[in-house]
């Protein structure tokens, strides 16, 4: 083991903790993904419901992760959770999946959703203006801006935490006032309503898929009324979105170790955190039903459905404005996936199951070689081009690893019985064991209906076992 000199500095507030559990979690989603839920759900009450299950879900975790982060107020937050609660090999699965693609693959696909919005204003940055053929891929512009984009935050974060939190806090608090600014104008400013009718669908549930037309955009076929087991498996696999755009609030607990109070402020942060992105996700979406109607909801333009919104808002220049809100969004979005991310691999390195330099800190007191091996893979993700598709597939296998931690709070009560717990998950047996269920739930149907999103995940999850042990017989 490399000899570590340096330490992590508690230098983060509660307020710089919140502004990173909200950050981390609004990227790109909740510009988009609603159109995919409008087709697969088909009404009113199911858009708003899926989004409520998604945020009921998300607020339950992070309650109950309050605990664990209590418990073990360090650097690598889930991963120690699942080591200590089940054994290394639970943990190690849980950080090979993420930095194989959990972490990189979101870290890729928000930088291409930054250059995806940045060809509203430069076409020529965009992911469809084609550079070179590379023999094993094709290059794009908008790849090579999501690389630039991802080495600058990560050279930024190399440079210390200070830095890092400066830009995490100045484009969350941007991009939440951005967003609540249009949310208020959807209701006040834009001139036809189509609340009333929209809301006349109530929660009678249709779906339809759209076909292509010659142009490749995706044009509405016909509605189906669905019940039963095909609302169950159009709810799951609307319930992939919203994961998506809710994923990532957990990222605070990897950097527990530059936390002020850590024991009292990551519990705290992210209850706070999940709280205002989950209000203002349900509240776009009111917006969103307030000014278009259903179907142009459902079939947006490349399913760009807030810049479709802001558009009505504001017919002059409203996709100029969500474009600029977007990369905002990302940006700071993955400033704090590349600032915590790291953290995980620092302290798997530290047990002794990761590359070795990762667990020294630079003159900084941040995991330097951490940083840029994740930015390596991440930017091998962007060129690949195939983010978009792992991280469909890796949903269930998030959601699996949110549900065995939750668990390992009931697990860790009868193994620790005595351990220190300045915080008690909230709730508890109730609302821990009802994420479970409906955890447990959202993963079956998504076998039974979606296996397409289920089965590559448990391979790249699966990989991780023989790696493990080279790593441990190497570590012997």
């Amino acid at each position: 083991m490399t000899e570590q000199t340096n330490s992590f500095k508690p230098s983060l507030s509660l307020f710089d903790a919140t502004m990173i559990v909200a950050g981390s979690m609004i990227g790109s989603g909740i510009f988009i993904v609603s159109a995919d839920i409008t087709r697969n759900v088909g009404s009113a009450g199911w858009l708003i419901a899926v989004w409520l299950i998604t945020g009921v879900m998300t607020l339950i975790a992070a309650l109950s992760y309050g605990e664990l982060s209590a418990m073990f107020p360090r650097a690598g937050g889930q991963y120690v959770y699942l080591k200590e609660a089940y054994n290394p090999l639970i943990g190690f699965l849980y950080g090979w999946s993420f930095f194989a693609v959990i972490q990189t693959g979101t870290i890729a696909a928000v930088g291409v959703a930054f250059s995806k919005f940045l060809a509203y204003m430069v076409p020529e940055l965009g992911n469809n203006y084609f550079l070179f053929d590379a023999g094993i891929t094709k290059v794009y512009s908008g790849q090579l801006v999501a690389i630039v984009i991802i080495v600058l935050l990560t050279y930024v974060n190399s440079r210390g935490i200070k830095e890092g939190k400066f830009i995490q806090t100045i484009f969350t608090s941007a991009k939440l006032l951005a967003l609540l600014g249009l949310i208020v104008f959807g209701f006040t400013l834009v001139k036809d309503s189509f609340w009333a009718e929209n809301w006349k669908t109530g929660f009678t549930a249709m779906q339809d898929f759209g076909v292509k037309d010659a142009t490749g955009t995706l044009q509405p076929s016909a509605w189906i009324g669905i019940s039963g087991s095909a609302l169950m498996g159009a709810i799951a696999a609307a319930m992939v979105g919203t994961i998506f755009s809710s994923d990532a609030w957990n990222n605070v607990t990897f950097i527990a170790g530059e936390i002020k109070n850590p024991k009292r402020n990551i519990g705290l942060s992210l209850f706070l955190g999940t709280l205002i992105v989950t209000g203002i996700y349900v509240a776009a979406n009111l917006m969103y039903l307030n000014v278009m109607p259903l179907h142009e909801l459902a079939f947006p333009t490349d399913d760009r459905v807030a810049v479709a919104a802001a558009n009505k808002i504001f017919p002059a220049f409203g996709t100029t404005l969500i474009a600029l809100l977007i990369m905002v969004s990302t940006f700071g979005c993955n400033n704090g996936l590349i600032l915590a991310g790291a953290r995980v691999y620092y302290t798997m390195a530290q047990d002794g199951l990761f590359f070795k330099n990762a667990a020294v800190l630079n003159k900084n007191n941040v995991p330097q070689w951490a940083l840029w091996a994740q930015c390596l893979v991440a930017c091998i993700l962007c060129l690949s081009g195939k983010y978009g598709d792992l991280l469909d597939m890796i949903s269930f296998v998030v959601v699996i690893f949110y549900v065995l931690t939750i668990a390992g709070i009931f697990i860790l009560r009868r193994k620790m019985p005595d351990a220190e717990r300045p915080y008690k998950a909230f709730g508890y047996p109730v609302l821990p064991l009802l994420y479970i269920l409906m955890g447990i739930a959202f993963c079956s149907l998504l076998v039974v209906f979606k296996p397409q999103y289920t089965w590559p995940g448990l391979i790249i999850v699966l990989i991780g076992i023989p790696i493990y042990y080279i790593a441990v017989s190497k570590k012997k």
